[in-house]
């Protein structure tokens, strides 16, 4: 962990605090919102849609997710449900969102139907629907993953319906007219969006009584120990295979680098659930490490950096440091910013490949313009401390750690509240200090927890005070805005990262 003089003297009590919270129930940390519509009232009904949901809703409940599930519900009720998955995703380590209806796009962006839809032209789908981004900001904040499955397009039930009022033409809603489907989706980084079928392909009913693609769903969702990208593989092989080729399912966007199980740990491995992601990608075993490597041969970057900490396990069989490194360059050049990062900090350290400080310097600004919040906060440190042959610059590095935060980087939101705190950045005062304490116990800070429950006064009381203001903004703190974090604060700060008293 790199930390800022400023914060230094504060993060010199996490080591000690760390065993002073007393454990309490942690809000669910898989929490899922499962969408099924089949009952329209103005275009054609949809056969299977519930059963899916259904279906899918139960199995997630059986292994642990809180599930909301709505069914054949109108646009106002869906949109309040959306609200309220994104304030409570925000403390947990999955957010998931299934659609089961009607989707279509429109001027290239996709718009899913709820029931009470009337729709008589493009403008009217996009009025009366919900837009793929709505629910991709409804999944943003989760801590470690964020899924969007959309099991859409099962026909198109605009057909001779839409009438062109000059919102688009007819080639641009290709979900309404023409060959069907959804377009093509970009999330952010960190986030994967599963279709039912690859953009422009129209997913299919099936004979049964769920699709073949919520079959497969709910298939392989609960098997034990699968990894979340090896999962969908498996959905996607499956769905091919009933479908004698015609339907393939297809994900867009990028999870981030950990491996993660929906359906728990294999054999209640413990070290799966460990932060170091060489232990954690070292406790994949049999088949899955072997379909790893042909994913990697095939040019997955994730991949290919599993298989590079991997081989950056000292304690580990595989250990490769130098294999590590090519896998990571070719995932660098493949435009993979984490692996930018990861090689940067081999060439830092000269951990499988000859010390370089330039070349890590350049590798750490190129994950940077990428966006990737983790070299951001580190060029933040090396130009506040001078580092890599860098000139020390705190107005430069200021800038850096402004950017890691508003991306919502732990370390940066903590390291940014502590330097506003300490007034070293202009222009910002108590009410910033407080919004990124805030947001770091949001993203699920335990050393800013630890901190701000045993030792608040190691902030200045302006900060406290605004942290209140804030804590009540948001409905967890009712009492005085005084600086004075006694037990009704202390409550409110748990309840804000999420922990159930």
């Amino acid at each position: 962990m790199r930390l800022l003089p400023a914060a230094l003297r504060r993060a010199l009590f996490f080591f000690v605090l760390a065993f002073c919270i007393i454990p309490s129930a942690k809000a669910a940390e898989r929490q899922a919102l499962v969408v099924g519509m089949a009952s329209y009232a103005h275009i054609p009904p949809l056969r299977n849609t519930v059963h899916d949901a259904q279906a899918l809703s139960e199995t997630l409940e059986r292994i642990g997710f809180e599930v909301t599930t709505l069914i054949d519900a109108p646009k106002a009720e869906l949109a309040e449900a959306l609200s309220d998955f994104a304030f409570r995703s925000e403390t947990a380590d999955l957010a998931l969102i299934y659609f089961a209806g009607h989707g279509v796009e429109v001027q290239g962006e996709n718009f899913l139907i709820p029931v009470d839809a009337v729709v008589k032209s493009n403008r009217d789908i996009q009025q009366q629907s919900i837009s793929l981004t709505a629910m991709l900001s409804a999944v943003d904040h989760a801590r470690k993953m964020r899924v969007v499955i959309l099991d859409s397009c099962r026909n198109r039930p605009f057909d001779d319906l839409i009438e062109t009022d000059g919102s688009s033409t007819s080639d641009s809603t290709s979900g309404a007219r023409g060959a069907g489907g959804l377009a093509p989706a970009a999330p952010d980084r960190g986030t994967l969006v599963a279709f039912a079928a690859r953009d422009g392909q129209v997913a299919l009913d099936g004979v049964g009584e769920n699709s073949p693609f919520a079959q497969a769903l709910v298939d392989n969702i609960a098997e034990p120990g699968l990894e979340i990208s090896l999962m969908f593989r498996q959905v996607r092989d499956e769905v091919l295979a009933q479908t004698n080729n015609l339907q393939e399912p297809h994900t867009y966007g990028s999870l981030p680098g950990m491996p993660y199980y929906i359906a728990g740990e294999p054999d209640a491995r413990s070290e799966l659930a460990v932060d170091d992601l060489r232990i954690a990608w070292s406790a994949l075993r049999g088949e899955q490490a072997a379909q790893l490597e042909r994913l990697a041969a095939d040019g997955d970057t994730r991949a290919m950096m599993g298989l590079a900490y991997m081989r950056l396990n000292p304690n580990s069989d595989n250990f490769a440091p130098a294999q590590a490194a090519d896998l990571l360059a070719r995932a660098s050049a493949a435009g993979a910013p984490e692996a930018m990062h990861e090689l940067a900090r081999l060439y830092e350290a000269g951990t499988g490949v000859e010390q370089n400080t330039a070349k890590a310097l350049a590798l750490f600004e190129q994950a940077a313009a990428l966006d990737y919040a983790d070299a951001i906060n580190d060029l933040g440190f090396l130009h506040y401390q001078g580092g890599l042959g860098l000139r020390r610059d705190p107005a430069k590095a200021l800038e850096f750690f402004e950017r890691a935060a508003e991306l919502r980087q732990s370390q940066a939101l903590f390291n940014y509240a502590a330097l506003i705190d300490d007034g070293l950045v202009p222009g910002k005062g108590p009410e910033a200090a407080a919004d990124y304490l805030y947001q770091a116990l949001r993203g699920g800070s335990s050393d800013v927890l630890n901190l701000l429950s045993e030792q608040p006064k190691m902030f200045k009381a302006g900060t406290l005070r605004a942290l209140q203001a804030e804590l009540s903004d948001h409905g967890f703190y009712s009492g005085a805005f005084d600086g004075d974090f006694g037990p009704a604060t202390r409550t409110a700060i748990r309840a804000a990262y999420g922990l159930i008293e």
